[in-house]
């Protein structure tokens, strides 16, 4: 599978598995993970699930409008802009987000380095939730997007 395809594939999975069953994240993240979230560090695959879990919203449906991808940096390197809308159950309207990650893609594995999503509230305020991790080995795992 091409770089892009995966990017795409892998943004499509993750996207459907947070909006219908958030739990079902804990096999992309690893022991080493690290999510950063309105300034407090939770690590860990276990860990990121409960925080992803105790958002104060239980149902959403993620609308992605584009996956922009592009080669970055050596051994398959590829830097992934990602936007959309996100609709939250009981809500009117919908909210903008976007997010850019830096990957490392195999044949079977993915290795998400950055992280940063951006919430947009309305037109004068935004969330900004960023998420690193750095590791050699190339395995599959992501970080929060919400």
């Amino acid at each position: 599978m091409d770089p892009d395809q995966l990017a795409k594939a892998f943004v499509e999975h993750y996207y459907s598995t947070f909006d219908a069953n958030r739990a079902g994240l804990v096999s992309l993240y690893q022991d080493e993970s690290m999510l950063t979230f309105e300034g407090q560090k939770t690590q860990g695959s276990q860990n990121i699930v409960a925080k992803l879990t105790s958002l104060p919203f239980q149902q959403c449906q993620h609308g992605i409008t584009t996956v922009d991808c592009q080669p970055s940096g050596p051994a398959g390197g590829m830097l992934v802009f990602v936007s959309g809308n996100l609709q939250l159950a009981g809500e009117q309207h919908a909210l903008k987000f976007s997010q850019g990650l830096v990957a490392l893609l195999g044949e079977s594995r993915a290795l998400f380095s950055t992280f940063v999503v951006q919430i947009f509230l309305n037109s004068s305020t935004f969330l900004l939730l960023q998420v690193n991790h750095y590791q050699r080995r190339p395995r599959f795992f992501a970080f929060v997007i919400f």
